[in-house]
């Protein structure tokens, strides 16, 4: 096994994980979402918070859950996307790439 098959490998499990975290772990993220607003919407409908309650700070919850959400999916995947624009600095020498 060569070095330049090496970095290849490397380059594909991390697109693979890549793939993985935006196909799996985000939608589990935004059906947890999901389902924390249908808890809330269920739970606040039991004191009768009236009609504005939902065009108010439900709505502002919602807002800020969402936005939770989108920073820790960005947190999740940021190492993947740093991984795949960074040159390898122990990579193979000009000579060995163009053999390959």
């Amino acid at each position: 096994m060569n070095v330049g098959s090496l970095s290849l490998f490397k380059y594909t499990a991390m697109k693979a994980l890549l793939f993985f975290k935006v196909f799996f772990i985000l939608p589990l993220i935004l059906f947890a979402d999901y389902l924390l607003m249908a808890l809330l919407g269920c739970s606040t409908s039991f004191f009768e918070p009236g009609d504005t309650f939902y065009s108010g700070p439900f709505c502002i919850a919602g807002k800020i859950i969402l936005a939770l959400s989108a920073i820790y999916f960005v947190y999740l995947i940021y190492p993947e996307i740093i991984a795949l624009f960074r040159s390898d600095k122990n990579g193979p020498s000009t000579e060995i790439k163009k053999s390959l």
